[in-house]
C-alpha cells in the first residue's frame, strides 16, 4: 500500500492534482493533499482529502511527494516527483525557473521532448536525479478530443498571465477593444484570468457580461477549451494547452512570436487576427502540429498513469547510483520559514 502526498501552492494547481488522485485511488493507494498557502486551502472540494499542518504530514508519513511547486519541504518523508505546475511558456523569466534545478527533487516527469531533454541533459551534469517523459497530468481531462458544437457565433476563449508588463487583461486599450468586439454581436467570449491577478482587473472583465461576454472564476479550464474555436492570450502558459486540441490562438504582443501563434502588435489589429484565425490557416496549423509533437505528443489521456508508474518503479528501484543532494541549506531554511517550521527532530 502506497503512501501518496500531492504538494502544490496555489488554487490552479488543483486541476493538476485531481487526475492523479484519481488514478492513485483507482489503485487502492492512499492519497492526502498539502499546500504550502493557507489561503489555497479554501479552494478544495470535499473529494480531496487535505493534510493541514506540517505536523499532519509527517505523521502520514508519505512514501511518495507529487510536487507542483518549484520547492518542496525536504523534511518530509518520501522520494519528492515534480509534476510541474504549468508547460513552458515563451517568458524569459519562466525559462529560467522552469529549468532551474534547485536540490528538492528525486524525479522529474517531464510534459515532452523539448523539456525531457533539457532536463536529461541536467540529469547528467547534477547526477542526483532521474528524468522520465510521461506527459503532463492537467491535460489528461482534455482527451480524447471531442469535436466542437457548431455554434452561431465563433467562440472566443479570453485568457491573460499576471505579469503586468505582457498581462493582456491589464491593457486599458487592450481591454476596450474587447469590450467593443462584445457589442458588435460578431463573437462569444469566454473570459477566465489567472487566479493571481488583482480582484480590480478580474472586476473589469466580469463588468463586461453580457449576452456576448460570460465570464468564469474557475481554474478547471476543460470545459472553456472545448467550448472555443480560438483563444486570445498574451504569454500564460494556458496556451500550451489550448493548442494540445489543434485549435489556432491569436496573441497581443506575446514574447516570442513562434510560427504556431498569430500575433500582433497594434491593438487594431485583433479584430482582423481573429477573423484569419477563424480560416485556419494552413500555415499556422502545420505549424500547431509541429509544435504539439515537441511539446506533449500525448493524446490518450494516460499521463497520470505514467506518472505514478514512473513514481513507483524509482521508489523501488535501487539509486545507489545517484549522488547525494546538495546541501542546500538557503533554500531549505526559506522552506522551514515559509512553513513556520523550525523543528529537526
Amino acid at each position: 500500500m502506497y503512501k501518496f502526498l500531492i504538494y502544490i501552492s496555489y488554487s490552479y494547481s488543483i486541476p493538476i492534482g485531481k487526475p492523479l488522485q484519481e488514478e492513485i485511488e483507482r489503485r487502492g493507494y492512499k492519497v492526502f493533499w498539502f499546500s504550502d498557502i493557507e489561503n489555497t486551502k479554501q479552494y478544495f472540494s470535499e473529494n480531496e482529502k487535505i493534510l493541514n499542518t506540517v505536523e499532519d504530514v509527517i505523521k502520514y508519513s508519505p512514501d511518495i511527494v507529487l510536487t507542483a511547486t518549484d520547492n518542496v519541504a525536504h523534511f518530509f518523508s518520501g522520494i519528492k516527483v515534480q509534476i510541474f505546475h504549468g508547460f513552458l511558456s515563451n517568458k524569459r523569466q519562466e525559462m529560467n525557473s522552469h529549468f532551474k534545478i534547485r536540490g528538492f527533487f528525486d524525479l522529474y516527469t517531464t510534459q515532452g521532448p523539448s523539456t525531457t531533454e533539457i532536463f536529461e541533459q541536467l540529469a547528467k551534469k547534477y547526477g542526483y536525479f532521474e528524468v522520465i517523459e510521461t506527459g503532463w497530468s492537467k491535460v489528461d481531462p482534455l482527451f480524447p478530443i471531442v469535436q466542437k458544437t457548431i455554434t452561431e457565433k465563433p467562440v472566443i476563449l479570453i485568457s491573460s498571465t499576471f505579469t503586468s508588463r505582457l498581462s493582456l487583461a491589464k491593457n486599458e486599450l487592450v481591454f476596450n477593444e474587447i469590450k467593443r468586439l462584445s457589442n458588435t454581436r460578431k463573437y462569444h467570449f469566454l473570459c477566465v484570468l489567472h487566479p493571481k491577478l488583482e480582484e480590480e482587473i478580474k472586476s473589469k472583465f466580469k463588468n463586461l457580461e453580457n449576452e456576448n461576454f460570460n465570464y468564469f472564476d474557475t481554474t478547471n479550464l476543460t470545459p472553456l477549451f472545448r467550448r472555443a474555436d480560438l483563444m486570445l492570450s498574451d504569454t500564460t502558459s494556458a496556451i500550451v494547452e489550448f493548442l494540445l486540441q489543434e485549435k489556432p490562438v491569436v496573441t497581443f504582443k506575446t514574447k516570442v512570436p513562434f510560427e504556431h501563434l498569430i500575433d500582433v502588435t497594434e491593438v487594431s489589429e485583433i479584430e482582423n487576427a481573429i477573423d484569419l484565425a477563424l480560416t485556419k490557416p494552413n500555415n499556422v496549423m502545420k505549424a500547431i502540429r509541429k509544435y504539439i509533437e515537441l511539446t506533449h505528443p500525448y493524446f490518450d489521456g494516460k499521463s497520470s498513469e505514467r506518472i505514478i508508474d514512473a513514481s513507483i518503479n524509482f521508489f523501488n528501484k535501487d539509486k545507489s547510483h545517484l549522488k547525494s543532494k546538495p546541501w542546500n541549506l538557503i533554500r531549505k531554511y526559506k522552506v522551514r520559514k515559509s512553513l513556520k517550521y523550525y523543528k529537526f527532530w
